[in-house]
C-alpha cells in the first residue's frame, strides 16, 4: 500500500501557453502533433513542480484534460452535446473567485446513445510519466455515479432506460481502464467523487433524488459501483476523494462529512481517503472517528482556493488535533482538491503552488520523519 505522508490530489495550473494552444488546435491553427508537444512540456513543467518540492507521489497535473472528468467524454461516443459547464455545475460560492456566479445545468446535456470506448482514457497519461519519472505516479479517474447528470429522461432513455443502465456501462469502461492501467504497471490510482457532499446540500441532494435515486440508494448503489471499479489488484493501492467542488476558486457544498462518513469511510474498497478540510466549511475532525483502522486519512488542510500561505505549525497543530480520532500513523496530509479542476483554473500563482505543495512535504518530514 502506498504509504506517502505527503501526497497530492491531481490538478495543477495550466501554463498559459497550454491554454492558448487548447484555443488554436480547436480554431485548427495548430496541428495535433504540434499541441501535443506542447502539452508534453507542460506535463514535464508539472513532474519537475512536484519533484522540487520534495513529493513521493506525483502526478502530470491533468495537463491534457479540459477538466477532471473529460478524458471520459474525449475518448467515449455517445454523450451527446456537452460544455465544461457539465462537468461540475450547480450553484457555485466565492467571494474574489474566477466566474462568481452560479451555474445551471445545460438543457442539452445527456447521453444519446450507448457508449462506445474509441480509446483509453488515460493510459497516455501514464505510460509518458512512467518513462520520465521512479516516483510513484498516481493516476485520478471519476466515480461512476459522478456521471449522473449526464443522463437524462428525456434524451437518454433510448439508449439508457434507466440511470442504473447508464451507470453500470459507466463502470464497465472505468473498470476497464483500471485493468489497463494495472496491467501497465499503474500502482496508485484515485476515483474522484465530489457528488457525495453535494447530497449534504438540499439543493443539490434534490437534483440527484430527482434522476431517481433517493440519499440512501445513492450512497448504497453509488458505493457499490465505485467498489465494481476498485476491485482489488495485488501491489495496487487506491484513494477516493471526496471534496466540496473546485472550480474558479468557488465551492459548491458545505457541511460535516458526518452523514454520509459512516457508510463511505467503511464501505469504499479504497486505502487512502482524500478528505478536505481546509476551511470551516468543512466541519470538525469528528467524522474520522468512522474511519477504519486499514485506511489511512489523508487530510487536505492546504487550500488550493487562494494564496493563503499555510505554515508547518499550523499544519502540525490541525494534524494532532485530528489524531485525537485516528492514530499519527494512519494519518497523512494533501492539498484539500486540485489547483486547477478544469482549464479555468484558480485565483492563485504558480509561486503559490510551489509554496504549499514544498509545506506539505516540510511538514510531513517534522511529523512523520
Amino acid at each position: 500500500m502506498i504509504t506517502s505522508r505527503a501526497d497530492i490530489v491531481g490538478s495543477l495550473l495550466r501554463p498559459p501557453e497550454l491554454l492558448e494552444a487548447r484555443e488554436r488546435v480547436a480554431r485548427g491553427e495548430l496541428s495535433p502533433s504540434e499541441f501535443k508537444r506542447v502539452e508534453d512540456r507542460a506535463v514535464d513543467e508539472a513532474l519537475a513542480l512536484q519533484i522540487e518540492a520534495g513529493l513521493e507521489v506525483v502526478t502530470d497535473g491533468e495537463m491534457r484534460r479540459e477538466s477532471f472528468q473529460s478524458q471520459m467524454t474525449d475518448a467515449v461516443e455517445g454523450f451527446g452535446e456537452r460544455d465544461i459547464t457539465a462537468f461540475l455545475w450547480g450553484e457555485w460560492h466565492g467571494e474574489g473567485s474566477v466566474g462568481n456566479k452560479s451555474t445551471p445545468r445545460p438543457t442539452r446535456l445527456g447521453a444519446v446513445s450507448k457508449l462506445q470506448r474509441r480509446r483509453h482514457l488515460s493510459v497516455e497519461e501514464f505510460v509518458y510519466m512512467r518513462a520520465r519519472t521512479d516516483k510513484t505516479v498516481k493516476i485520478t479517474l471519476p466515480s461512476p455515479s459522478l456521471w449522473a447528470n449526464f443522463w437524462s429522461p428525456d434524451l437518454s432513455r433510448e439508449a439508457y432506460p434507466t440511470l442504473d443502465s447508464f451507470l453500470e456501462d459507466i463502470a464497465v469502461i472505468l473498470r476497464e481502464e483500471v485493468e489497463e492501467l494495472v496491467r501497465l504497471g499503474c500502482t496508485y490510482i484515485q476515483l474522484d467523487a465530489p457528488h457525495y457532499p453535494l447530497l449534504l446540500d438540499p439543493r443539490t441532494r434534490a437534483f440527484y433524488e430527482g434522476q431517481g435515486w433517493n440519499l440512501d440508494r445513492w450512497l448504497a448503489r453509488g458505493i457499490e459501483l465505485d467498489n465494481y471499479v476498485m476491485q482489488p489488484f495485488h501491489g495496487v493501492t487506491f484513494a477516493f476523494h471526496l471534496c466540496r467542488g473546485n472550480q474558479g476558486s468557488r465551492w459548491l457544498a458545505s457541511g460535516s462529512y458526518e452523514p454520509i462518513a459512516r457508510r463511505i469511510f467503511a464501505g469504499v474498497r479504497a486505502e487512502r481517503l482524500m478528505l478536505e478540510y481546509d476551511d470551516e466549511r468543512s466541519g470538525g475532525f469528528e467524522p474520522l472517528a468512522y474511519v477504519p483502522e486499514e485506511k489511512i486519512a489523508v487530510l487536505g488542510l492546504v487550500t488550493t482556493k487562494t494564496g493563503r500561505r499555510e505554515t508547518p505549525d499550523e499544519l502540525e497543530e490541525r494534524i494532532r488535533e485530528a489524531a485525537s480520532y485516528v492514530p499519527l500513523e494512519r494519518l497523512a496530509i494533501s492539498p484539500q482538491c486540485g489547483f486547477s479542476t478544469s482549464v479555468i483554473g484558480n485565483a492563485i500563482t504558480v509561486e503559490d503552488e510551489r509554496y504549499k505543495l514544498r509545506v506539505l512535504t516540510e511538514t510531513a518530514q517534522r511529523i512523520w520523519g
